[in-house]
């Protein structure tokens, strides 16, 4: 009692509330599932999008360090007759000469050679697969690896020798070093077998014989189709600007200089992009979510007004039901939130492996995930456990 004679006031600790708004939810738990799950849904999304997005962010930073931005490929357009266009035999030398430049290399598609599994097969039935002459310092300037075998060295590329693309491999049912392939008449030995070039789909879809070996045994006449242009970094921009008049000085119009790195900073831009939109659909099925629960707060309020009227006669005040009933709002909440936040975090790793992606833990995805779920469940708890609080003793026991 108090020095007045009244009742001492009595207090919810943080303990009691939590347990109130558990009681809440354990007493009727098909609505409480069904509740959380559209909180759930909202923020698996959310979390699913953010982790794919940070791990193929990643993943093209990575490709994109490996294979530098200051990658330029020139290549022949259209002739003024219509066909295709050649380089000079001389483009590699005349390119190293220019300032800035660090190195140059090339290929050349070689007419008539095709690279097929088995000699049996006649020619009339299919393509078969295209063969280019490669220069030694190819694959460093591409930023390839081999996956099976080795690449070309001073001595195989003097002889029978071919490593294949990814593609023209799998195509051609070659998985390893060691197999032959039919090129243009002889048998040719697989020395190596190329990872996959995703910016390099002709190389992928090649097989590549060596220059001399090519001019020997192909008659190939040594004019490259395609060159690989590194510069110096500051001189890039420059280095583009004079590469198709150095090439064909004659004909400079029939060059095209590229960046291949340029493709995947698009690819970066448009993977933002979409991150915001799904981000967008992701937070619109959080909020029908937290509309969900604050229904379902209206409706445990209505049906629960004989429980309120009798807490408020044996004490409880305004602030202790609407703290009881925002708890539970809460909780549901925050229950549907660690359940997509788990759901949304494995199809995000899951995606990212299955991509080959960097398997990144996206911290301020999860973080999101929770507060989201906070939020939303303390915003759709305001209405209806206000609505509780508002109810005197005797209205709540007499319209039970």
């Amino acid at each position: 009692m108090t020095r007045d004679g009244l009742p001492e006031p009595t207090r919810l600790r943080g303990r009691d509330a939590l347990g109130l708004g558990l009681a809440g939810v354990r007493g009727r738990p098909g609505r409480a599932v069904l509740s959380a799950l559209g909180v759930a849904i909202g923020v698996a999304a959310l979390v699913a999008v953010l982790a794919i997005g940070t791990a193929g962010q990643a993943g093209l930073a990575d490709q994109l360090q490996r294979l530098g931005t200051n990658l330029l490929t020139v290549t022949s357009g259209q002739s003024l007759t219509g066909g295709r266009a050649e380089l000079p035999e001389e483009a590699i030398g005349m390119i190293s000469r220019v300032a800035g430049v660090t190195s140059v290399t090339g290929v050349g598609v070689v007419p008539g050679a095709t690279a097929r599994r088995t000699d049996l097969i006649d020619p009339r039935v299919t393509g078969g697969i295209a063969v280019q002459a490669a220069r030694l310092d190819l694959l460093d300037a591409v930023g390839g690896t081999v996956g099976s075998g080795a690449w070309l060295n001073a001595a195989t590329a003097r002889y029978p020798a071919v490593v294949l693309g990814a593609v023209s491999a799998a195509r051609l049912g070659i998985d390893r070093a060691g197999r032959r392939v039919y090129i243009s008449g002889g048998w040719w030995t697989v020395t190596g077998v190329l990872d996959p070039l995703p910016l390099f789909p002709d190389l992928d879809r090649s097989a590549l014989i060596g220059w001399p070996a090519a001019e020997r045994a192909l008659g190939f006449d040594g004019r490259p189709t395609t060159l690989h242009v590194r510069a110096a970094d500051p001189m890039v921009a420059r280095v583009a600007s004079v590469l198709a008049a150095t090439t064909d000085p004659r004909h400079p119009e029939q060059v095209t200089v590229t960046r291949p790195s340029d493709a995947l900073t698009a690819r970066l831009a448009a993977m933002s992009t979409f991150t915001a939109l799904f981000l967008g659909l992701g937070a619109v099925a959080l909020v029908v979510g937290g509309v969900g629960i604050a229904n379902i707060m209206v409706i445990s309020v209505l049906e629960r007004r004989q429980e309120i009227g009798l807490r408020r006669a044996l004490g409880a005040t305004r602030a202790h039901i609407r703290v009881q009933f925002l708890t539970e709002s809460v909780t549901l909440a925050l229950l549907g939130g660690l359940a997509g936040v788990t759901l949304g975090l494995t199809i995000g790793l899951a995606y990212a492996a299955y991509q080959e992606w960097p398997l990144l833990l996206p911290w301020q995805a999860l973080l999101t995930g929770v507060l989201s779920a906070l939020t939303l469940g303390t915003t759709a708890g305001l209405y209806p456990a206000h609505r509780a609080a508002r109810l005197t003793p005797t209205q709540a026991l007499t319209t039970g």
